[in-house]
């Protein structure tokens, strides 16, 4: 599946253009694995009443202080598309894909680097647990979770970053964000878990929530 990536641990950082020099559009694919014995997707797990464990994407264009450009910037499952278009998330993946055409990621979100707005310093990808509250769910009880990062003009993979954190408490991660840097696009692996959720992400970035 990784197709030529930079596999990346947790803090590094690879330049995207540097890979594709003549980079436009990236896609950011999203996906996670559950425990041993349990199956890959929406997966029942033992201990939270049979409820199903839905990972959902979203993205955060922000500025360089770090706060998204408004509200309606905030790109997940209720809102597909930023104002201007350049962030689209292609649909919340209910079931987990197994289509070899998308390399099986679970979710994606298209990411048009070249027509971005210049105050966007660069752009946040949580994924959350869907009502893992009250469905008593966290990151512990998935694994294999990841963020990869393809050139959409020939589907190439640019950089991989696997997730390796112990998150048994957390309930929403920032999983890892390209961003500018002199003229450059790059892309930086992050693993910071929220316990409070994706709300919690969205309230540190300025999200009226």
């Amino acid at each position: 599946m990784a197709n030529g990536g930079v596999s990346l641990g947790k803090g590094a950082n690879v330049s995207l253009t540097k890979r594709a020099p003549a980079l436009t559009a990236v896609r950011a694919g999203l996906g996670m694995g559950a425990p041993p014995g349990v199956s890959r997707g929406r997966a029942r797990v033992a201990g939270t009443g049979g409820a199903d464990v839905d990972p959902d994407a979203s993205a955060l264009p922000t500025d360089a202080r770090g706060r998204v450009l408004s509200d309606d910037h905030f790109v997940f499952f209720n809102n597909l598309k930023s104002p201007d278009g350049t962030v689209e998330h292609l649909g919340d993946e209910l079931v987990g894909s197994t289509d070899s055409a998308t390399g099986g990621d679970e979710e994606e979100i298209n990411v048009d680097l070249a027509a971005m707005a210049p105050e966007v310093d660069r752009i946040v990808f949580p994924v959350s647990i869907y009502e893992a509250e009250a469905r008593r769910q966290n990151f512990g009880l998935v694994s294999d979770a990841y963020i990869r990062i393809i050139n959409q003009a020939d589907g190439r993979e640019l950089a991989r970053y696997d997730l390796t954190e112990d998150a048994s408490t957390e309930t929403a991660m920032v999983f890892g964000e390209p961003y500018r840097r002199v003229g450059e696009w790059k892309f930086r692996a992050i693993g910071q878990g929220y316990a409070s959720g994706l709300r919690g992400i969205a309230l540190d970035h300025g999200v009226n929530v």
